[in-house]
């Protein structure tokens, strides 16, 4: 009895490592002597909903180019964040330019309570049960965003292990 084989071969796609989630995408200007260049600015946000994220702005001249760049930045910049229990241990306050975020911790079964990007940061890090609010007068994605990620940097100290 023969096997038969199949000329088509089946290439399965591998699985990425890191769910994406693009933030921002704005057209930005540089104003030179010959006049006005046009670019576009990608935020990224990556994790693998495990315990680690990153956070990636670039630029690029279309939007697929800005978008690509600001991935491998976010890969470049990946940090673990230290949860227990699917919730940060405790309160933490954190500040990039105008952007004033407060996380705080939540029981089991309380859910993702968090506007905006800090929403979808906490989603790709694996936080399940936090409280949040945005405390700056800014709605700018891009510095609540790092604001964000400066507190998940706080909660990596040694009272946490």
């Amino acid at each position: 009895m023969q096997k038969e084989y199949s000329s088509k071969k089946t290439f399965e796609k591998p699985k990425q490592e890191y769910e994406s989630k693009l933030l921002e995408v704005a057209r930005v200007t540089r104003v030179t002597t010959g006049g006005k260049r046009m670019m576009f600015r990608a935020v990224v946000v990556i994790g693998n909903k495990l315990g680690k994220v990153g956070l990636g702005v670039s630029k690029g001249k279309d939007v697929s180019q800005a978008v690509d760049k600001a991935i491998k930045t976010a890969k470049k910049n990946l940090m673990n964040v230290s949860f227990k229990e699917d919730t940060i241990p405790f309160d933490v306050i954190a500040k990039f330019g105008a952007a004033r975020i407060l996380l705080r911790p939540q029981r089991k079964g309380r859910g993702l309570v968090a506007g905006g990007v800090i929403r979808v940061i906490c989603h790709l890090a694996g936080i399940k049960n936090i409280s949040s609010k945005i405390l700056g007068r800014t709605r700018n994605k891009l510095n609540n965003a790092r604001a964000t990620i400066l507190a998940l940097k706080k909660l990596t100290c040694k009272h946490t292990n």
